[in-house]
This record gives structure tokens, C-alpha cells and sequence, in this order.
């Protein structure tokens, strides 16, 4: 819904929550359903109602627990059985400087002031560790927001003895426990605070009739925020940018006007404008971000205009070009496919509303921001939240790097007749294991992000990879595939779950990287000889069909497995007896102990 993306009417969200709710459940016809609960220090509920909007909004239903106000601490320290009985999938704790207990005072010794940070930050600290230890999943906190007032005016953030000062240290050792946690996260509450202007954001009024520690009017951005990390732990970020040329990258029209004339680089002021935008996309694309070319134009003229001195993305930054005279709706779906992509993977930026609305109107997933002046572009995509950060993999800083090498196996296999000449050509080498603790992030982030060979669709937390991968009950395997391209990566997992003699296969999922290359083949090679050690005696397969994962509807048949039920909705159950002699299935990739 258009109404619920950057930028928005705060105002009008909140006047018209009810009826944007009951649009939302109409508008979707699935939702992916988690329990929240919200620990807060001051009043939350309306944080609540509109986090729901914005999470309705990206496809999550979600059910809450709120504590009653300002029992954060004791709903987390103290036996507590309704939210024992919730059994959250993710808790947020909302505290704010207004939960500081206390500051230092002027002329205090320095021991004292570092027992007081130590004393504060042990009281959270405490309360992440008691949550974890019950619930075991993802904590996201609040950092501080500055105070309303400096005592000690511009030195405040200098002496030990300010609070802002106070503040600063103590968000540092929060960042700290975040970066050695990976369970916990940090919302930015100071950022966002500064950002929407303090003064606002803590206007007292709030506090003294509502004890709301933020003014009403900025609720939406807080519950924007939280959604956004919300939505990128469970797998729903973009993963690429399909990138109009003229006007968009650069001012002007290069096939009118010829790359020479282009308004980019530091001689005319929209020239700067659009060359700080290319380079934020280049930083985007070092985190991972797939960069495209999606424009109405003569490729020869998008290349040149792409080579322009002053440009800091060149051709070799992108990962398909795509510059000619087709719709671009049809330009976006060709650029999906050729990345092994679903279309609503990708975000579409271009500054042609007219080009905006088809496109939205023809792959409606598609997320399309308004793109209406260069100025505004970095701020509009950024705070869009399409890329949300909450963990960085090897895998990530490399997935570009990863497309371009598959583009490279795609053009290899052209040059083949047989199938099976081309997969041996390309040297495949896989390691095929239990779940280790190096790769338990990477399996985490692909459970979530893998939509198309997916046979439950079945969505993990890291806590609960981590679990799973030290209980008995469970049988688990990544796998890792490289060729003489390069590597790939963790790219295939299993989940199966132990009862008596049968396993319960509840997930398996396959990058879409690899899909074709026989890699499943390999999997079932090793899940069957590890089953049938443990003296397993017979593998049960599920299929749940969901509007994206038709292509494996028949999977396990195809595999030999045979159909035990189905039901009206197209949900099927398969049986693989391990009873009988076993034949291996993969031909084309030699399987190692380690890579």
C-alpha cells in the first residue's frame, strides 16, 4: 500500500489507522504470522497499532504482548506467565532516556561515575541475558536519544559528568553487546530522534498527559523503523535495484544531448546532486546490493553515458544492462531472470512517473519509490529500508561478485549441446555437513530469504538454527557448492526432525543461485546416508504451495519419493523408504569432507 511507504502522512496514518488495517487484511491474501512482544518504559500502545500497519504492509501478521507501562524490567526479570505462555518469535524492548535510573552529578569522582555507567548498563545487560535465557530469540533495544537540556551547555558531551556524555558511553556499550550478540539488535533511537529534530520528538506535553516518551505525531516513524528491522530478519529485503539512466543517474538525455553534456560531476550543482547519488548505489552495491540497468534507450548510448569521466558507477558495476526501446515492466521481469530473481526482489527507480505507474501497475509487488527530485534520491531510498542491515556475511560482501560469476556459467552453457557435458565442465566441488557454528548466520539468512525452492517455506531465527543444531532430535546439512567460477557459497539446507524411525523433513531450501546444477541431487545423497546411520527407516517430505514456489511442487517425485496424501489446497505429504538398497542420484559433483 502506497499510503504506508517513504515518505508518508504521519498524521494521516494515524487518523486513519482503523480502516488502513481493515484494507490491509482485504488487500492480502497470505500473511507470514509472528508473535511480538513489546517491553516498554512508557506508554506504547499506539507504537503498536501502527507497527501493525507496517507490518501488515510487508506481508506479517502479527500478534502482540504489551507489557503494562513501565514494566519492561520486571516483565523480563520476574516469573511472568502470560508472556511464558506467548512465547514471543522476536520481543522489543522500548526504553528511552526517560528508563535512565541515574545520572552523575557534578563534581562526583570518576570511579564513581564509571560504577554508575557499569551499574546502569549491568541492569540491561542483565535483562537481555534473563530474555535470551527463556525465550531464545531475536532482542531488539533502543539506544538513548539525547536529553532535552545540557547542563553543562556545549561541554556536556565532554565532561564524564554530562549527560550527554553519560548517554554516548552507554550507547557505545550497547552497540558493543550487539556486535557480540547476534540475536541482538539496536533501533537507533538517538539517529532518529536527531533526525526528526529533538525538540519535537520529546515535546513534553506527550509525557505529562499521555506518558508517551515521544510526541504522538512521530509514532509512525519509530514503528517504520522497528519494521524495518522486523522485516529483514525475516528474509523480506530486496536484494537488487533496477536503475532508469537519464535523469535518474545522471541530468539530461544522452542520446539527445551525447554523454559530454550531462549534468554529472562537480562542475553544475544537479551535477553533484546526481554524482552523490551513484556514489551512494556504489556503496550500496559493496554491501551485496545488485545494481541493474533498466532504461529506454540505445545500449551504445547507455554504455557511453556510463563511461562518463565523472561517473563513479561504470558498466563493469551493474549486473545486466538492459537499454532499449521494451517496456519496463518487461525489462524488469527479463532482468529478474537472468539473476534467478522473482521480480519483487528488485526495486524500480526511475524519475518518469509515467514509467513509475506502469510498472506498478503491471507487477504490483514490485516496490516502485517515488524518485521526484535528484536532491532527494539518496534520502528517499535510504530511509525506504528496502536493504536493512541486520547481519553482513562473507556471503553478502560477495553476492555480486556471485551474479557475475553465474552470468558467466550461463553464457558457457550456450556454448553446449548436452546438459550434462556443460554441468560437468563447470568442475562443481561440494561440502555437505551437520550445521557448523561459522556458516549458522548464513543458514539463518537463507531460510528466510529463499522463496523459490522451498518446499514448507518454513522460516527460521539464528536462535533457533542454533538450537537445532545441538539437539539429537534433528538431523541438519548445508551445503556448500564451488566451481571453476568461483564459490557459492552456503547454498542448500535440511532440516529434518527425528521420530522413531521416520524423519520429518520440515525444510529444505535451495538458493536460487545454484538451481539446475543437480546440488539437490547431492543433498539427498548425503541426507540419506546420514538417515539411514542413525537408523532411520523411512524420510517423509512436505510440500506447502505458496505463490512463489510452484517450481517445486514436484520435487519429491521426481526424486523418487512417493505421495502418501494431499488435500484440496494442493498440500502434499511424500515417503522415501530407506529400507530397500539405495541408489545415488548425483553424477556431476564431487562431494569433499571440507573445501
Amino acid at each position: 500500500m502506497k499510503a504506508l511507504e517513504y515518505p508518508f502522512d504521519s498524521q494521516w496514518i494515524l487518523k486513519k489507522k482503523k480502516s488502513l488495517r481493515r484494507d490491509l487484511l482485504k488487500e492480502h491474501t497470505s500473511f507470514l504470522k509472528k508473535k511480538i512482544a513489546v517491553l516498554g518504559g512508557s506508554t506504547t500502545h499506539d507504537i503498536l497499532l501502527i507497527l501493525d500497519l507496517f507490518l501488515l504492509n510487508q506481508g506479517i501478521q502479527a500478534e502482540f504482548y504489551e507489557s503494562e507501562y513501565n514494566q519492561y524490567y520486571q516483565d523480563a526479570m520476574f516469573p511472568n506467565e502470560r508472556l511464558k505462555d506467548f512465547q514471543p518469535d522476536f520481543i522489543y524492548v522500548y526504553t528511552t532516556n526517560r528508563n535512565i535510573t541515574a545520572y552523575p552529578r557534578a563534581g562526583v569522582a570518576p570511579e564513581q561515575i564509571e560504577a554508575l555507567l557499569e551499574e546502569e548498563y549491568q541492569r540491561f545487560m542483565g535483562m537481555w541475558e534473563r530474555l535470551w535465557e527463556q525465550y531464545h530469540c531475536p532482542i531488539i533495544q533502543n539506544n538513548f536519544e539525547f536529553p532535552s537540556y545540557r547542563l553543562m551547555g556545549n561541554q556536556d558531551g565532554v565532561y564524564p559528568e554530562g549527560r550527554i556524555s553519560f548517554l554516548n558511553r552507554l550507547n557505545e556499550r550497547f552497540a558493543a553487546f550487539a556486535r557480540e550478540h547476534s540475536h541482538f539488535y539496536i533501533l537507533d533511537l538517538q539517529y532518529l530522534s536527531a533526525r526528526c529534530g529533538l525538540d519535537a520528538w520529546q515535546d513534553p506535553f506527550y509525557w505529562y498527559m499521555y506518558k508517551y516518551a515521544l510526541a504522538v505525531p512521530f509514532i509512525p516513524e519509530l514503528s517504520f523503523e522497528l519494521s524495518k528491522i522486523l522485516k529483514s530478519l525475516l528474509g523480506q529485503n530486496k536484494k537488487g535495484l533496477a536503475l532508469d539512466l537519464d535523469n535518474t543517474l545522471w541530468g539530461g538525455v544522452v542520446g539527445d544531448e551525447g554523454p559530454e553534456n550531462l549534468a554529472i560531476g562537480p562542475e553544475v550543482p544537479a551535477g553533484q546532486a546526481f554524482t552523490e547519488f551513484q556514489q551512494y548505489l556504489k556503496e550500496l552495491k559493496d554491501l551485496g546490493i545488485l545494481l541493474n540497468v533498466n532504461s529506454k534507450n540505445e545500449r551504445e548510448n547507455a554504455l557511453a553515458g556510463l563511461s562518463h569521466p565523472d561517473a563513479p558507477l561504470k558498466p563493469e558495476d551493474f549486473q545486466v544492462i538492459l537499454a532499449n526501446w521494451e517496456s519496463k515492466d518487461r525489462n524488469l521481469e527479463q532482468i529478474a531472470a537472468e539473476l534467478n530473481l522473482l521480480p519483487e526482489s528488485l526495486v524500480f527507480v526511475d524519475d518518469n512517473p509515467a514509467e513509475r505507474a506502469i510498472v506498478s501497475g503491471q507487477l504490483p509487488h514490485v516496490s516502485v519509490p517515488d524518485m521526484e527530485a535528484p536532491e532527494q534520491y539518496i534520502r528517499v531510498l535510504d530511509r525506504s529500508g528496502f536493504f536493512e542491515v541486520t547481519s553482513l556475511s562473507g556471503d553478502d560482501l560477495r553476492r555480486n561478485e556471485m551474479y557475475r560469476e553465474n552470468i558467466q556459467r550461463a553464457r558457457q552453457q550456450a556454448a553446449f549441446l548436452n546438459y550434462e557435458d556443460y554441468l560437468i565442465s563447470l568442475e562443481m566441488v561440494a561440502q555437505i555437513q551437520s550445521f557448523a557454528p561459522m556458516y549458522l548466520a548464513r543458514i539463518a539468512q537463507l531460510t528466510n530469504k529463499s522463496n523459490q525452492f522451498n518446499l514448507t517455506t518454513r522460516r527460521y531465527t539464528l536462535s533457533e538454527i542454533e538450537k537445532m543444531s545441538s539437539d539429537h532430535r534433528y538431523l541438519t546439512l548445508y551445503g556448500k557448492l564451488v566451481d571453476k567460477f568461483g564459490d557459492n557459497g552456503v547454498v542448500s539446507v535440511i532440516i529434518g526432525r527425528r521420530e522413531d524411525h521416520i524423519l520429518h523433513l520440515d525444510l529444505w531450501i535451495m538458493s536460487c543461485r545454484v538451481l539446475k546444477r543437480k546440488m539437490e541431487e547431492a543433498m539427498l545423497d548425503a541426507l540419506a546416508e546420514r538417515s539411514r546411520a542413525l537408523g532411520i527407516r523411512e524420510l517423509r517430505g512436505y510440500y506447502y504451495p505458496t505463490a512463489k514456489n510452484s517450481m517445486v511442487k514436484d520435487f519429491y517425485q521426481n526424486q523418487g519419493f512417493t505421495r502418501i496424501s494431499s488435500d484440496e489446497v494442493g498440500n502434499t505429504l511424500w515417503s522415501l523408504s530407506l529400507e530397500e538398497p539405495y541408489i545415488q542420484k548425483n553424477q556431476v559433483i564431487k562431494v569433499v569432507e571440507n573445501l
